[in-house]
């Protein structure tokens, strides 16, 4: 199989093409990513010399640069996305022209060049928001209600690339995910934010009263259920991918992280709430359980402790980020 991957250079793209090499190492994977700021090369340093992975600077709203990258693969996966909720708010023209017009351009291409399988990686985010009390889960069947730039440029998405298999009859699957945490993630989500700053002795920015609850991926798991769809999926279906049996508050992961590295309270700072934040999401993952045998490998709290472990080794990596740009972003975002 030869795999094209867009946006392999960011976190979870990065994970997946190592995480592809080594379990499929007779394959190979073009990386196509334009490295803006999430963007990394260092990434991927340890398989740069793998002689089945290449890579592509080249932007997804290019048609001409994608149809050449796309021309010699059977398979597209796609991770390219603008995907950060904050920056969509201050933002969001980036947003859609990313995330709709992107990957518009890739489904063109992916029909002149008779992909195999184009494979859409979205978020559960395009599902809206659930409330605390409530025992209800996302599933495939849940309606679309976007509540941020961010979600809706993805809904978008969503419905080009069913609208794609339908009316064009482009072999499609879609995976939509919860959030995803573990090496090499961007650290201006909330947990290696979280880690990062306590070991530069800084505190831990939570938005409004720390109860907002999400669905943690460890994106392992997530790797390997791309893998199953891809091996095993239906085309034309939509699988949801979730991580946790027990869900935590943002306040009680950040507790959780303090104690992994042995600080206490007085590292959490409450700062102001962003607008139109999203209460609670939970994902039903019993489709992708029932129909193709996935599950999650790994618990959050061992999973936790080894992404700390992991910002403790890999120091240089996160400072190298946490530089330039991303200050002045940090401070427009959360403050001094």
């Amino acid at each position: 199989m030869k795999l094209l991957v867009t946006g392999g250079a960011g976190f979870i793209g990065s994970n997946f093409i190592r995480y592809w090499l080594t379990n499929h190492p007779d394959d190979q994977i073009i990386n196509y990513d334009l490295l803006t700021y999430a963007g990394n090369l260092e990434n991927l340093a340890d398989i740069a010399g793998n002689p089945n992975y290449s890579f592509v600077h080249a932007d997804i709203c290019d048609l001409t640069s994608v149809n050449r990258a796309m021309s010699t693969v059977d398979t597209v996966v796609h991770f390219a996305a603008e995907s950060h909720v904050d920056r969509s708010i201050t933002d969001p023209s980036s947003f859609v022209r990313t995330n709709v017009l992107g990957t518009q351009i890739l489904l063109e291409a992916a029909l002149k060049n008779d992909v195999k399988r184009f494979h859409h990686v979205s978020t559960d985010e395009v599902f809206g928001a659930l409330s605390l009390e409530t025992s209800e889960k996302f599933k495939e069947s849940t309606n679309y209600n976007p509540r941020s730039p961010y979600s809706a440029s993805k809904a978008g998405s969503d419905h080009l690339v069913r609208a794609y298999g339908v009316t064009y009859g482009l072999p499609i699957t879609i995976t939509n995910c919860s959030n995803n945490f573990g090496p090499y993630m961007f650290p201006e989500k909330f947990i290696p934010l979280a880690i990062t700053n306590v070991l530069e002795g800084k505190k831990i920015p939570v938005y409004g009263d720390g109860l907002y609850v999400r669905d943690w991926l460890y994106v392992d798991d997530h790797c390997r259920a791309i893998d199953i769809v891809l091996q095993k999926g239906k085309v034309g279906e939509t699988y949801l991918v979730g991580g946790m049996t027990e869900l935590y508050p943002n306040i009680e992961i950040a507790r959780k992280i303090l104690k992994l590295l042995d600080k206490d309270e007085s590292f959490i700072e409450f700062v102001k709430d962003r607008p139109g934040h999203d209460r609670k999401y939970d994902i039903d993952w019993t489709k992708i359980k029932t129909e193709l045998g996935w599950e999650p490998k790994f618990s959050f709290d061992e999973w936790l402790e080894k992404t700390v472990l992991w910002y403790k080794r890999n120091e240089q990596w996160w400072k190298n980020i946490k530089s330039g740009e991303y200050k002045q972003y940090y401070t427009k975002q959360y403050g001094k």
